[in-house]
């Protein structure tokens, strides 16, 4: 499809044989009319002619006034009357020049094919020299001046000439060729249209009705709620600290806040551990002040543990307030503060995607794994934020980053973990609440128990009571909790109160959410029938050894 304009294009000759009337010219005298101007110079053209005079049309007849002649006919009767009989006539410079009889034939011109051969007498005035287009020139008179796309005037008919009428255009088959033509049509148009107005609207912008509003540089203007994220980060940021562990041949970052004004700072076991047998200890503010720190107490089934600041006189203390962990529910916004891969006070937002997810994580270097009912997040966790803590909307602490899900597999927060895919995993800020007074108070962690081993191997429903025991110990503890409850070996229990359990993971994660003492309804099958038992929860006094 052609892309040039087709207004612009030179109109076809007339075909050969077609009568072609020009209009009649008198002997103009130049005492008749008054002198034309000379008409502006044409582009030249090959062979150099005079133009052909072009003159406005002659007003129709109206009210019964008959029209006149043409003005040529008008001229040459005034010339006529006044003319000298015996003076040699004044020469048209409009008029043809006089045919030579010895002149060779005029060259024939073709047309391509489908289009009406042209005239010979016209192969100058019709077919112009392949250079810049053509503009047609008109002499300047003093009547109307021909105006575009009237008779005489540009893109017009001219005056006297026969217009032929253009062959039917060739019929083509409609293809993808016309489709795609309009589309890319479309396009351009449509990107037009929206250069012009957006230049108008540049144009004419008028700042007095302007709508947008300029952001205030007032300081007081741009500080922010104290609820938003920016304005609880602001204000948890001074209590959280970056910690770097180190002993022997292993070492570690994590993070852990403050959690009371004696300097007690809570962070999870696997933090610390390099550091538990008279390791190096370290705790940096976001003031980048430093101190060392020691172990206070450690639980490594719990994964808490608690550090204290050693001649911390100077430091700035202020606990963040602790949340409720009970109360929080699937959906509720989490801040996460922390020092992933080293970058301290790194803060991430999410949700809780859900509660009581069972987790066993460990730290990879062969000690017991630990166990915990958790608050599952999709805000970024990763290597490093161990230990710090996580925010409801409210600012106050509802867990302790502890563990991430990794695309390649396992859990844990190790070094050797990929990253966050949006699974991580707190403690629950009540339980770890409960293990830390304990470490504070006593050094050693306290567990709730029910007295009985679980068969780690088991894959079906629920936690099945083992068989034979444990590392030597019995399968029921005899008179122990479970002993009193009717529990016995083989028992597969699948309920914990309101916990349905689905695993030996989840039955420890629900029981460490307890207090020894506490009173619990488990519900178990035996031989296909399923049963209910009141349960007094006992305890057990620091970690077991391996």
């Amino acid at each position: 499809m052609s892309t040039e304009n087709e207004a612009g294009q030179v109109p076809a000759a007339p075909e050969s044989g077609a009568e072609s009337v020009a209009p009649e010219r008198g002997e103009l005298s130049k005492a008749a009319l008054p002198a034309e101007p000379a008409a502006p110079a044409a582009p030249p053209v090959p062979p150099a002619e005079p133009p052909t005079a072009v003159l406005p049309a002659v007003p129709p007849a109206t009210d019964g006034i008959p029209a006149p002649a043409s003005y040529r006919e008008v001229a040459a009767s005034y010339s006529e009357a006044a003319a000298d009989p015996y003076a040699t006539p004044a020469a048209d410079p409009y008029a043809a020049p006089a045919a030579d009889p010895y002149a060779p034939p005029a060259p024939v011109l073709t047309a391509a094919p489908g289009q009406p051969q042209p005239d010979p007498s016209q192969a100058h005035a019709q077919q112009p020299y392949q250079g810049a287009p053509q503009t047609a020139q008109f002499p300047q008179y003093a009547g109307a001046v021909p105006q575009p796309g009237q008779p005489g005037g540009p893109g017009g008919p001219v005056w006297g000439a026969h217009v032929p009428v253009p062959p039917p255009a060739e019929r083509k088959p409609r293809g993808m060729g016309s489709m795609v033509a309009a589309v890319l049509v479309a396009a351009l148009v449509a990107g037009g249209v929206g250069g012009g107005v957006g230049y108008w609207a540049a144009r004419h912008e008028d700042n007095s009705n302007s709508t947008t509003v300029s952001s205030s540089s007032d300081p007081k203007v741009l500080d922010r709620a104290p609820n938003s994220v920016a304005g609880i980060a602001a204000k948890a940021l001074p209590s959280v600290v970056t910690i770097e562990a180190s002993g022997g041949s292993e070492s570690g970052t994590g993070t852990g806040f403050v959690f009371d004004k004696q300097g007690h700072i809570l962070t999870n076991n696997h933090v610390v551990a390099p550091a538990a047998d008279g390791g190096k200890l370290t705790a940096t503010f976001s003031n980048g002040k430093k101190y060392d720190a020691e172990v206070v107490g450690r639980a490594q089934g719990y994964d808490v543990a608690v550090i204290k600041l050693k001649n911390a006189g100077d430091a700035k203390l202020d606990p963040i307030p602790l949340g409720d962990s009970d109360s929080t529910k699937v959906g509720d916004a989490t801040i996460a503060i922390g020092a992933p891969f080293g970058l301290s006070g790194t803060v991430t937002t999410g949700i809780v995607s859900a509660m009581h997810r069972p987790v066993a994580s460990s730290d990879g270097q062969g000690a017991s794994a630990s166990y915990m009912s958790a608050i599952q997040t999709d805000a970024s966790i990763n290597p490093g934020n161990s230990g710090g803590p996580l925010l409801n909307a409210n600012g106050a602490v509802i867990g302790i980053n502890s563990a991430i899900q990794s695309a390649g597999g396992g859990g844990g927060d190790g070094q050797t973990q990929a990253g966050s895919v949006g699974l991580g995993f707190a403690i629950p800020i009540n339980q770890a609440k409960r293990v830390a007074t304990n470490l504070i108070a006593t050094g050693q962690p306290v567990y709730p128990v029910i007295g009985v081993s679980l068969d780690t191997q088991y894959r079906g429903e629920g936690a099945k009571v083992t068989e034979n025991g444990n590392s030597g110990n019995p399968a029921v503890v005899p008179g122990g909790p479970g002993d009193k409850a009717g529990l016995k070996a083989g028992d597969i229990i699948t309920k914990f109160d309101d916990t349905v359990i689905d695993s030996g993971q989840t039955l420890i994660g629900a029981i460490w959410q307890r207090q020894p003492g506490d009173k619990v309804t488990v519900t178990y099958t035996r031989g296909g029938k399923t049963s209910t038992a009141t349960l007094t929860l006992g305890k057990r006094d620091g970690d077991e050894k391996n």
